[in-house]
């Protein structure tokens, strides 16, 4: 069995049905194409998701005060006030796992500069917020810890903000605005983040000291919130054990107790969206591979074609010494020569409709390697899966009746 000889013999005989092998191959292209482009729109949203919330702080963990209901009765935000100022001190001074940490208190109003008026919301922070929630400083300066102690009323905006409170374009810095009738001075604005993954406006914030709206503003002692940081995104998971041992301490819970207090973190967040990702990647490629199925049937349907047609030269070919086994390896030769060519114009298809989708549609695309691998082994295996019984039905011909055969 020369194997050389049976692939000029292979070629040869799809070259006589050039426009029925095309054909035949153009299943096996859409199908591989297809998975190929599936799975890069899937790789493609799943990496944006993961690189914005890594822009928010990958290893954030964000604490907040209480379980909403406690013994079957749902609390009011304003019962839930557990989490203290010395428990933002504890977690700064006794962790190993935390790098930054900032209590967070918040309230929502009018901010109002001459005739220019816009909803929003104050957030009370420290520096480290910054660092926590990956955000800088575009222009000016970020208040100091003499501001915080001394609960100054100065504030940082976000680009929103600037753009409805100061529209003529000027620079808001050393500007006075005012909040639910409290004058802030804008000493600093933050760099333009837009919109992230859920649609939120990321440059829609103020930032004072969290002394300055928890006495001036909301005239209160405890924390809505406290916002830490691990030491890396690995660390999250022991950050968060360490936090919620010194909180237990802190309130003094006993082991049955339940937490008073709840720690997310962003990992969780981008666990379940992966998840989610994932599945719809999955479903993506299935409805793809749908139609590298159909490709498979076509290449099976084809062979079977040329075998019947083909009844004749078989039979005489056998009678002069060709044997079952070259018969076998000749029309399986076809099938594999059709299904990688089909294979290798797909991936190449498969990448370019993916560049195309990302230029026409600005969605996100990730071509993966182990796609474009995946894709083609399973295409070729397509090839010799549905050319093998054609292939064998020819092989097990009596020579004579096929000679015979009309």
């Amino acid at each position: 069995m020369n194997i050389g000889n049976l692939t000029k013999i292979a070629l040869k005989a799809l070259n006589n049905n050039k426009l029925r092998c095309f054909l035949t191959m153009l299943g096996i292209i859409i199908g591989v194409a297809s998975v190929i482009t599936m799975l890069a729109i899937g790789q493609g949203s799943k990496r944006s998701i993961q690189e914005q919330i890594s822009e928010m702080g990958s290893n954030m963990i964000m604490i907040h005060p209480g379980n909403m209901e406690r013994g079957g009765v749902r609390q009011s935000a304003s019962d839930m006030q557990t989490l203290k100022l010395e428990d933002f001190k504890a977690i700064s001074e006794d962790t190993e796992y935390v790098s930054s940490c900032s209590p967070s208190v918040n309230s929502s109003g009018q901010f109002i500069n001459g005739a220019n008026n816009y909803p929003s919301t104050i957030y009370g922070i420290n520096e480290d917020y910054l660092d926590i929630r990956k955000i800088s400083v575009e222009e000016g300066n970020m208040f100091t810890d003499k501001d915080i102690q001394t609960s100054a009323k100065v504030c940082l905006i976000g680009k929103t903000i600037t753009d409805n409170l100061f529209p003529g374009g000027d620079s808001p810095v050393g500007n006075i605005i005012r909040f639910n009738k409290i004058p802030f001075k804008v000493i600093g604005t933050l760099t333009p983040k837009g919109y992230n993954s859920m649609g939120m406006d990321q440059d829609d914030m103020v930032l004072a000291p969290y002394t300055t709206v928890q006495k001036r503003v909301l005239a209160i002692t405890y924390l809505q919130g406290i916002y830490c940081s691990a030491l890396s995104e690995d660390m999250t998971d022991l950050a968060t054990e360490e936090i919620s041992t010194i909180l237990r301490r802190n309130h003094k819970l006993r082991l049955n107790d339940e937490d008073d207090f709840s720690i997310r973190s962003q990992q969780e967040l981008r666990s379940m969206l992966s998840s989610t990702t994932d599945m719809m990647t999955i479903l993506l490629a299935c409805i793809a591979g749908i139609s590298l199925l159909v490709g498979g049937i076509g290449i099976m349907n084809i062979m079977y074609v040329s075998v019947t047609e083909r009844t004749r030269e078989i039979g005489l070919r056998m009678s002069i010494g060709a044997k079952g086994r070259d018969i076998l390896a000749q029309f399986l030769i076809e099938a594999v020569i059709i299904s990688v060519t089909g294979g290798i114009i797909g991936v190449i298809s498969g990448i370019g409709a993916s560049a195309l989708v990302n230029i026409v549609f600005k969605w996100p695309v990730y071509v993966q390697l182990y796609s474009v691998i995946l894709s083609f082994l399973v295409c070729s295996v397509t090839g010799i899966f549905f050319g093998w019984y054609p292939a064998r039905k020819a092989s097990n011909l009596d020579p004579i009746e096929a000679i015979r055969y009309e």
